[in-house]
């Protein structure tokens, strides 16, 4: 079984939000951005109902989950501004209809190594889905350390007014990587932390990224020799 965590806010919760980041805006875009943002929802669902299939087929014929748990969440509309902001783009649909690919992310944290390359393999070779953009940060690892999988992909999402297909964001990554990644994203963005714990840690944890990449490799190495047959 897949322990899953999701952040899906509602109509009313975006809604709310919005209205303390823009203010008086355009009733006409906020509604286009609505519609869209549903369309993502749904698209993160139908990629979260085919990563548990997938999981559940593998525990069938090789006896092994490759999957240990997923997180999907939405991009709250205020962490949207600051990237288009960033991007030196305005809060219009077509600005992030055509630019902004990860309104709707999953997580998806592996067991091991090897089930980063499986779980990608065996998603993006499905006929309906479509890779738009990867990016491996496992085998170039960001300066930081910082190592994961990104993925960027689509699927048909059938509604009332027939199919779309809306861009997802799929992030594979094992529980190492994860609980790696926890800690430098409290040091680098909880705002109170004295610099120069900062940077002091910072480098810590660039080391400790070697290290933890070294011993998950040599766990990958054990568990193939256990299943052997």
């Amino acid at each position: 079984m897949i322990l899953q965590r999701t952040n899906l806010p509602n109509i009313n919760q975006i809604s709310d939000e919005m209205s303390h980041v823009l203010g008086d805006y355009d009733t006409t875009e906020i509604r286009r951005f609505f519609v869209y943002y549903q369309q993502c929802q749904a698209g993160a669902k139908e990629f979260g109902t085919k990563l548990e299939n997938l999981d559940s087929e593998f525990e069938m014929l090789e006896n092994h989950n490759p999957i240990h748990h997923m997180e999907t969440r939405m991009k709250s509309p205020r962490s949207l501004l600051r990237k288009l902001t960033k991007k030196g783009l305005d809060f219009t649909f077509d600005d992030i209809k055509d630019n902004i690919f990860d309104i709707a992310g999953i997580r998806v944290i592996t067991n091991y190594l090897d089930d980063i390359e499986t779980v990608e393999n065996a998603l993006t070779k499905q006929s309906d889905v479509t890779l738009l953009k990867r990016k491996d940060y496992i085998s170039n690892p960001k300066p930081s350390g910082y190592r994961s999988l990104h993925l960027v992909v689509s699927v048909p999402v059938f509604q009332a007014s027939g199919p779309i297909t809306t861009p997802v964001e799929i992030q594979l990554r094992t529980v190492g990587m994860d609980m790696w990644a926890s800690l430098e994203h409290k040091l680098r963005y909880k705002t109170d932390v004295d610099k120069q714990k900062v940077e002091q840690f910072g480098d810590e944890l660039k080391g400790y990224s070697t290290e933890l990449n070294q011993i998950e490799t040599h766990m990958q190495g054990i568990f193939n020799n256990l299943q052997e047959k």
